[in-house]
């Protein structure tokens, strides 16, 4: 029986205890690590095939990131009661170890690697995501791959003034300005990714440095735990060409990329480029058969590569991108909203030859996403999918769903927007947008965050500021030489060193995403970047706001008006009734959609105005109380021969004594009502036991007595505010048909203890914004 030999390195990170331990849990990978931190466990293991795959041209690296509920205590949700393919959560993880560690293998490295992370414990206060880009890390280095690393990993939040190394979930979601992930080695940062309320610049690189100091720190524990416990260093096999063919296809292919780059747009470009590849393939395979006939695939490998050198080469050397444009320039913008008539909000944002159609529709609490993963987090009211179809770049391959670039992208528009939007006491709408990209050279996810802005500005979303989105990338080589370039295109993004995307307002960075293709990026260029980058992101919301310079102010027609009242907490129960019977009558009634929160407010939400007002009236008169004094228009219920009992509100019932229902004497009851009779009555008294006592004495058939009654101007219940604390769960009332139709916009007032959430939808209808830009 096998013994096993248990490593573990630690250190203090943040405050806490962060460990590595090997030689315990699966030892037949070739790597496995357990990091903790806190109560927080997460196992990574490494697994690399033993030859390289045959017929690629690719490093075939698979990150996995697995959620399981025990983690947590929890049973998973749905039918099947077990994990299935992994959620948005964990996709967005699995990436976070990706980008990092890809970068840091040697070129021409084809053996299949999988590292798979499995999170076994979670306290809910220690984020296992960081966790597991330190594990695949230490996995690797201690399976002895050719990984050029280690790279550590650390959170960074900024609470008031302080950076916080690796805050609480907690404190990241309701207390940090800032959310902001590094990854990098002991020498650069590799990978960011980032959310933010508006950071500014200066103080950005200011995080960037606590990171790096934190990560030197990890990577050097990584190193001992090497020395502990790490497997020798595998000889592996590296794919490179064969140098007299290399030679052989640079000479016939050069003249022709020179000619093949010369075309500014994209499609004219790479037809000629696939052009190269043939020709060049042709030429070589008559010329020498028994070389070159079996050789296309390698022939087109060496002339992409050639492709590729040509392409730095002219931007370092003599300043010219692609398609002709300086190093600081943005291609022509044009910019349009309001082009779906049904859509609640729309808006069309395009950059050269990147095009994004944004939509935005509003729902109600109903429409919330309810979240099943380890987080924190219970539900979602503002959503963001972005959508890639293959004919946006001219392609045909079949739809699969979203995939990992579609969510990654995706996440990154929607943090983007995060801190713009309105909180739900001021809006209490759930807030979907769509991306989708229907063109696509250079970077659609920040065309994306353009278009989020136009489509919430269009839809009447009262937005704190435009967000606007540019992507920077990176030109560099040995002797030190580098080029920042903004706007990039699909080519510079594959054949350069950097693709940095930063979103931001006028006042400072909304979101960041880094990954890089070199070993590191220096603190210079990542300021010059963000620097460059300012500049673009200002150009671009001039542009925006002359399009829509802010919010509308009425909701489209088609979008539900939120009526929003607060009654006592206590009385919850009386406005769904016995097994729902009361608000099911409600939404049947009006056909409005209504949301009851444990504090007691209450979302009346009705695509008709008049409807949803008709729905509060109801409401109200249920959580009504009764006063002495004030007159009721109550319907006759029951006979008896001691008097009427008369229903003044809803569920509300009171008794006029046959003494009571007339000035003169009564015989018996039913000369004088009968039931369904609809009777004007004045409350008498309250007894101590909260039944009421009604009477008919002085009021006559008509209320002569002058007095309006009380239920024809119903005042609304009063107020109650919510003490703070964690938002409450909702509890669903019944949901009616809820017709739409083109009926007025709302105004917006507040009359009485209500809350109109429909804002009146002023300025231009649409607009559009063309022409070139200048350098930024």
């Amino acid at each position: 029986m096998a013994v096993s030999t248990q490593h573990q390195v630690e250190i203090q990170v943040g405050g806490r205890t962060l460990a590595f331990e090997t030689g315990l849990l699966a030892r037949q990978a070739d790597g496995a690590v357990v990091v903790r931190y806190g109560d927080t466990l997460v196992l990574v293991a490494a697994t690399a095939a033993a030859q390289p795959r045959e017929g690629i041209d690719f490093f075939p690296l698979t990150c996995d990131y697995e959620e399981k509920m025990y983690a947590a205590g929890k049973i998973p949700g749905g039918f099947f009661k077990r994990e299935g393919r992994p959620g948005e959560s964990a996709v967005l993880a699995a990436r976070l170890m990706d980008r990092p560690i890809r970068p840091l293998f040697p070129k021409g490295f084809r053996n299949d690697i999988q590292v798979i992370a499995t999170v076994l414990s979670t306290d809910q206060e220690n984020d296992p995501a960081i966790l597991a880009v330190n594990g695949a890390s230490a996995a690797l280095m201690v399976a002895g791959l050719p990984f050029e690393g280690p790279v550590g990993a650390v959170r960074v939040g900024l609470i008031g003034d302080q950076f916080v190394v690796n805050p609480t979930l907690r404190q990241t979601e309701e207390e940090s300005r800032l959310d902001l992930v590094v990854a990098g080695t002991a020498d650069a940062i590799i990978m960011v990714e980032a959310g933010a309320q508006e950071v500014p610049e200066e103080q950005m690189l200011a995080a960037f440095d606590v990171a790096h100091a934190e990560i030197r720190r990890i990577v050097e524990i990584q190193h001992r735990l090497v020395e502990m416990a790490g497997k020798p260093r595998r000889e592996v096999q590296l794919a490179t060409p064969d140098p007299e063919v290399e030679a052989t296809v640079r000479g016939a292919a050069l003249p022709l990329i020179a000619e093949a780059l010369a075309h500014p747009e994209k499609l004219a470009r790479e037809e000629a480029l696939r052009d190269v590849q043939q020709t060049v393939a042709g030429q070589l395979a008559e010329h020498d058969p028994e070389k070159f006939a079996q050789r296309a695939a390698e022939v087109a490998d060496l002339v992409y590569a050639l492709t590729k050198a040509e392409v730095r080469r002219r931007i370092l050397e003599d300043g010219r991108r692609p398609d002709g444009r300086k190093p600081a320039e943005i291609r022509p913008l044009t910019i349009q909203v309001g082009l779906l008539p049904r859509a609640h909000g729309s808006g069309l944002f395009q950059r050269g030859q990147t095009q994004v159609l944004t939509v935005a529709t509003l729902g109600t609490g109903e429409d919330e996403q309810r979240l099943d993963n380890l987080g924190i987090l219970e539900r979602k009211r503002y959503l963001h999918h972005y959508y890639f179809p293959p004919f946006s770049v001219g392609e045909v391959r079949p739809l699969r769903g979203a995939g990992r670039r579609e969510i990654g992208h995706g996440a990154l528009a929607e943090r983007a927007l995060a801190r713009a939007i309105p909180s739900e006491e001021a809006f209490p709408y759930t807030i979907r947008l769509v991306s989708e990209v229907l063109e696509s050279n250079g970077s659609t996810s920040m065309a994306s965050v353009c278009g989020s802005s136009l489509a919430l500005m269009d839809a009447a979303v009262p937005i704190k500021s435009a967000v606007a989105g540019i992507a920077m990338g990176l030109i560099s080589d040995e002797s030190g030489r580098a080029a920042i370039l903004t706007d990039i295109l699909g080519m510079e993004d594959q054949m350069g060193d950097m693709d940095f995307k930063v979103a931001g307002t006028r006042d400072g960075i909304t979101a960041l995403q880094m990954d890089i293709k070199i070993k590191g990026l220096s603190r210079d260029l990542l300021a010059k970047a963000l620097a460059q980058a300012r500049e673009a992101r200002l150009f671009i919301l001039e542009r925006v706001l002359e399009v829509i310079p802010a919010p509308r102010t009425t909701l489209s027609p088609y979008a539900p008006r939120i009526l929003t009242i607060e009654i006592n907490p206590e009385r919850i129960r009386e406005v769904i009734g016995p097994g729902g019977k009361v608000i099911n009558k409600i939404t049947q009634e009006t056909g409005a959609k209504i949301d009851i929160e444990q504090d007691g407010r209450i979302h009346i939400a009705s695509v008709d105005e008049q409807a949803a007002r008709r729905a509060m009236q109801m409401i109200e008169e249920i959580v009504r109380e009764v006063k002495v004094g004030e007159m009721y228009l109550g319907r006759v219920t029951r006979l008896m021969n001691f008097g009427a009992f008369v229903e003044v509100l809803p569920g509300k019932e009171g008794l006029v004594h046959i003494s009571e229902l007339a000035d003169g004497r009564v015989g018996k009851v039913e000369d004088v009502v009968k039931v369904g009779d609809e009777l004007l009555v004045k409350v008498k008294e309250i007894d101590n036991l909260g039944r009421i006592n009604l009477t008919r004495r002085g009021i006559g058939q008509t209320g002569e007595e002058g007095e309006a009654p009380a239920g024809g101007e119903l005042q609304p219940a009063a107020p109650r505010s919510r003490e703070g604390g964690p938002p409450p769960r909702r509890r669903r009332g019944g949901r009616g048909p809820g017709g739409r139709g083109p009926e007025g916009r709302g105004s917006g007032g507040r009359p009485g203890g209500e809350r109109g959430a429909g804002p009146a939808r002023g300025g231009r209808e649409g607009g559009q914004s063309g022409g070139g830009a200048p350098e930024a």
